[in-house]
C-alpha cells in the first residue's frame, strides 16, 4: 500500500515538474512575432471565416506568383486550429495564439512520459532530454503545423501501445483518432502506419491469444492516418472538383521541389540535423559495437571534403552515430529507422523541425545506452543551446515587427509594396501594405519595402533608400542568415552558424522619376535596367507582356523589336503597344529571329512601349512565364 502511494506520489511530483518545464519554456516567447509559414496558414484561417469546410481554398502570393493553397504539403488541420482564437477575437493576437499552442507542448510532453514508462527505465530523464531538442524549443514558438503534428503523433503511437499492451478496445479508438487528426496536419503521417504495424507484428503472438478483444481492430487502427489523408481528398474533389494532391504535384514540378539534387542534398542535411537532436556529448559516449565509429568517422571524412567547415562534418558524424545506434530489432529503434527513411524519400529540403516525429525514441535510446552523469551534461548543454537558438530565433522575428511598426506613416500615406515573404510580409499587411507580385511597375512615390533574406523578387525602377535595419542578434548563434551555412530552416547544411553576422538586412526604398536616356534598349546592357518598367529579364527572356520607358529620338526613327522565338516557345502572336495603344500586330508561323515594328512618328520626351505574346511556358529548370527573347526594343 505504501508503495503504490509511494509510485503515485513520485509519478505526480514528476508530471508536475514537466509541466512547469514546458509553461517555463513557452511564456517567455508568448510575444513571439509572426514567423515563417505561419503567414500561410493564417491565411487559411482567415479564409476559414467565410468558407469554414475549405480553408485551404485560400489564394496568396508566393515569391510573386499567386498559389493556390490546395497545394501546400499540409492539411487543413493547423489552419482549422488557428480559426478558432481568430474567430473567437477577431483579430491575430501574437499572446493568445501561443498560449493556446502550448497545449500542444503539452500533449507532446504526456505522451512522451508514457512512451519512455513503457521502453526505459528512467522515463523522467528520457522526457527531460525530449524537451531541449532544439527544434521542440525554437518551433513550439511557432503557429506553424510542426508541435500540432508532432502531438498527435505521439498520441496516436503512446495511445495504441497501451492499448496492445492492455488489450483496450477504448484505448484504440482514441489512438485512431489521434491518427486520423496526424493525418489531416500533414503529409507525413502516412509513415505512422508502418510505425505502428512493427509494434503490432511484434506482439502478433500475443494478440493471437484467446479473449484478445483488441488485435484485428489494431491492424485497421494503423491505417487511420492515410485513409483520413484520401478521405479528405475525396471530399475536395466532390465538393471542388480538384484534388489537393495533384496541385501540389503541380507546384512540386514547377518549381523543381523535387529535383534528385534537391533530394540528396535534403538527406544530407537530415543526417546532420540527427545529430543535434540530443547533445552530442550523449551521442560520443554512447554504448555499442566499434564499427559504428568507423562508419562515423567515415562519415565526418567524407563531409570534410564535401565541406572543409569542421561543424558540419561534427555533425555528419555524429549523424551516423545516432543512426548505426539504431541498427536493432527493437521497436523504438526501428521506429527511427522508418521515419529517417521516409524522411529521405518525402522530404525536398531538410529541415531540423523534420526529424521531430524521431526526438521521442532518440531520447529513450540514448538513455538505455549512457549514465546518468553523462545524460545529466547532456541535457543541460542541449537545453543551453536550444534556449540561445529561441532567442535569436524571437530577435530576428521581432525586428520585423518593428520595422513595418516604423513604417505605418507611409503605408498610411502611400502605396507601400512589400518585396517579401514570411513575418515581414504579414505585418506590413496588417498595416495595409501590398504584397508585390512578379514584374509589378513601380510608379514614381510608390515605396518597396523588401528583405534580402526573404525571397526578394527584381524591381524594375529607380529607388532612393528611405530607411534601413539590419538584423544582427549579439548571441552569435544563427538558424538563418545572409551566408545561408545554415540549414536549420533553409540553405546551407550546417545544423546552425556559429556567427556574428547579419541575419538579415532591411530596406524602405522610393521610386523616383526615371529620366530616360536611351532610345535603344538591350536587356543585357546593365545602363538599360532603369527603363525597363516590367517583364523583361537581363537575359533577354520576357514574360506575356514586357514593358520599358524610351527617350525619344532627336529626329523621328522606325520604332521596332528585335525578337527570337526558340525552338521551345509557344508563343506566335506578338504585339506592339505605344502609351496603350495597339500600334502593329504578327503572326509567326515557326520558330526564328524577326523584326516588328513600325515608320517613323511624332512623339513626346518620353515614349512607353508594350510587347505582348500570345503564350508563355516554363521549364523545371526555369520556372519562369517565359515568352520569347527580345534581343532589343526602341528607336532605330
Amino acid at each position: 500500500m505504501h508503495s503504490n502511494n509511494a509510485l503515485v506520489f513520485i509519478r505526480v511530483h514528476s508530471w508536475l515538474i514537466l509541466v512547469a518545464l514546458v509553461f517555463l519554456l513557452r511564456l517567455p516567447f508568448l510575444n513571439q512575432a509572426i514567423q515563417g509559414d505561419d503567414v500561410y496558414y493564417l491565411y487559411g484561417a482567415e479564409h476559414a471565416q467565410i468558407d469554414p469546410l475549405h480553408p485551404t481554398h485560400a489564394h496568396y502570393l508566393f515569391q510573386g506568383d499567386l498559389v493556390d493553397m490546395r497545394g501546400h504539403p499540409h492539411g487543413p488541420l493547423n489552419s482549422w486550429i488557428l480559426a478558432v482564437p481568430l474567430a473567437v477575437l477577431g483579430d491575430v493576437r501574437e499572446a493568445p495564439f501561443h498560449f493556446l499552442y502550448i497545449l500542444w507542448s503539452l500533449i507532446a510532453t504526456f505522451a512522451m512520459w508514457s512512451l519512455a514508462r513503457r521502453f526505459c527505465d528512467q522515463p523522467f530523464l528520457a522526457t527531460l532530454l525530449f524537451l531541449a531538442v532544439p527544434a521542440f524549443v525554437v518551433n513550439g514558438n511557432s503557429l506553424e503545423a510542426d508541435l500540432p503534428f508532432l502531438a498527435l503523433w505521439l498520441a496516436a503511437i503512446a495511445l495504441f501501445v497501451k492499448a496492445i499492451d492492455e488489450d483496450s478496445r477504448p484505448m484504440l479508438g482514441w489512438s485512431a483518432m489521434f491518427g486520423a487528426l496526424a493525418g489531416l496536419a500533414a503529409y507525413q503521417s502516412i509513415l505512422l502506419t508502418p510505425v505502428l504495424a512493427v509494434y503490432l507484428f511484434d506482439k502478433r503472438r500475443s494478440l493471437n491469444r484467446a479473449g484478445n478483444r483488441a488485435g484485428n481492430l489494431a491492424w485497421v487502427v494503423i491505417l487511420a492516418a492515410p485513409l483520413t489523408i484520401a478521405a479528405w481528398q475525396a471530399f475536395e474533389l466532390a465538393s471542388s472538383g480538384v484534388l489537393p494532391a495533384s496541385v501540389l504535384l503541380g507546384y512540386m514540378r514547377s518549381y523543381g521541389f523535387q529535383s534528385a539534387a534537391n533530394k540528396a542534398r535534403s538527406a544530407v542535411a537530415l543526417i546532420v540535423h540527427s545529430g543535434w537532436i540530443v547533445s552530442p556529448v550523449v551521442l560520443l559516449f554512447l554504448k555499442g559495437p566499434r564499427w559504428r565509429w568507423i562508419a562515423a568517422g567515415a562519415a565526418g571524412a567524407a563531409a570534410l571534403i564535401f565541406d572543409p567547415n569542421p561543424l558540419f562534418a561534427f555533425s555528419a558524424a555524429c549523424g551516423v552515430l545516432l543512426l548505426t545506434s539504431c541498427f536493432r530489432r527493437d521497436f523504438v529503434s526501428l521506429w527511427v529507422l522508418i521515419f529517417f527513411a521516409g524522411a529521405a524519400v518525402v522530404f525536398f529540403a531538410g529541415s531540423a523541425r523534420y526529424l521531430l516525429p524521431i526526438a521521442a525514441p532518440v531520447a529513450i535510446l540514448v538513455v538505455r545506452q549512457s549514465s546518468r552523469a553523462v545524460l545529466a551534461v547532456g541535457f543541460v548543454l542541449q537545453m543551453t543551446l536550444s534556449l540561445g537558438l529561441a532567442i535569436v530565433n524571437y530577435q530576428h522575428w521581432d525586428a520585423y515587427r518593428r520595422f513595418a511598426a516604423s513604417l505605418s506613416k507611409e503605408v498610411s500615406e502611400r502605396r507601400v509594396w512589400i518585396n517579401a515573404d514570411w513575418g515581414l510580409r504579414w505585418y506590413l499587411q496588417q498595416e495595409g501594405a501590398l504584397p508585390m507580385p512578379r514584374d509589378q511597375p513601380v510608379e514614381p512615390g510608390e515605396i518597396v519595402v523588401s528583405s534580402a533574406l526573404a525571397l526578394p523578387l527584381p524591381v524594375n525602377g529607380q529607388l532612393v533608400p528611405l530607411s534601413q535595419m539590419e538584423i544582427r542578434p549579439a548571441i552569435p548563434l544563427r538558424l538563418i542568415s545572409l551566408d545561408r551555412r545554415s540549414g536549420y530552416s533553409q540553405g546551407g547544411l550546417l545544423p546552425f552558424e556559429i556567427s556574428t553576422g547579419p541575419i538579415d538586412e532591411l530596406r524602405a526604398e522610393m521610386a523616383i522619376q526615371r529620366k530616360p536616356t536611351l532610345i535603344w534598349i538591350s536587356p543585357r546592357d546593365p545602363d538599360a535596367a532603369v527603363q525597363i518598367l516590367s517583364g523583361l529579364s537581363s537575359d533577354g527572356w520576357m514574360s506575356d507582356k514586357a514593358t520599358v520607358l524610351l527617350k525619344a529620338p532627336d529626329h523621328p526613327l522606325p520604332l521596332r523589336a528585335e525578337i527570337y522565338i526558340p525552338p521551345a516557345a509557344t508563343a506566335r502572336n506578338v504585339k506592339i503597344f505605344v502609351e496603350g495603344a495597339l500600334v502593329a500586330e504578327e503572326t509567326f508561323g515557326s520558330p526564328g529571329s524577326y523584326v516588328i515594328g513600325i515608320p517613323p512618328f511624332a512623339a513626346g520626351p518620353n515614349v512607353t512601349v508594350t510587347l505582348t505574346v500570345d503564350q508563355t511556358f516554363s521549364t523545371r529548370e526555369d520556372r519562369r512565364k517565359l515568352g520569347i527573347i527580345v534581343s532589343g526594343i526602341g528607336f532605330k
